[in-house]
């Protein structure tokens, strides 16, 4: 499983390489990001979209036309729009959402930011990420922190803090879970 998920991660990492090295040439970055900020919120909110990139029954044609007509609904056009097609006609879509991260982690590193990535119970207000970010600065060693917030009800209170490869876990679940195995060693 290790090893799938290795070659994966490789794949994901080699196209998302290449689409920014395309998209720096072309000083087209941002526009880039947000293209696949786009889609990658439409793949969250669509089980059928997600159905379609992650299953192997679709051919290719049928998943580069219906990414296609989804492209065009989504007003993606350009570099994004190309790197999806072409995903979809090498039968990559499924890594999709790893090429989309390594890709943010990319642009992240050319521009000295260090991403903070922030699981919480409930949506963080702006002024709870800007303490957040301010708090996490003394971790960047020096580079700018971009919190990318998201949202996992199951954790039930506190914070998951992933940076660079270091995680603070300050949940609810985890201090719960901690106190279940505690009081098993007591009896």
């Amino acid at each position: 499983m290790a090893e799938t998920t290795s070659i994966v991660s490789g794949v994901a990492r080699r196209y998302a390489s290449a689409l920014f090295e395309v998209a720096l040439e072309g000083d087209a970055v941002d526009a880039v990001g947000r293209d696949l900020d786009t889609f990658d919120g439409a793949l969250a909110g669509s089980a059928d979209l997600r159905r379609l990139v992650q299953s192997p029954v679709f051919s290719s044609d049928e998943q580069t036309r219906a990414v296609s007509a989804v492209l065009s609904m989504l007003g993606i056009g350009g570099y994004a729009a190309n790197f999806i097609g072409l995903a979809a006609r090498n039968r990559r879509l499924f890594v999709l959402p790893g090429m989309i991260e390594a890709y943010r982690q990319l642009v992240a590193a050319h521009r000295g930011e260090q991403v903070a990535e922030v699981t919480s119970a409930h949506s963080l207000t702006e002024d709870q990420i800007s303490s957040l970010s301010s708090a996490l600065a003394s971790v960047a060693q020096g580079k700018q922190i971009r919190i990318v917030p998201k949202v996992d009800p199951s954790i039930i209170g506190g914070l998951i803090v992933k940076v660079g490869s270091r995680m603070i876990d300050t949940s609810l679940k985890t201090k719960l879970t901690s106190l279940k195995v505690a009081l098993k060693e007591v009896r």
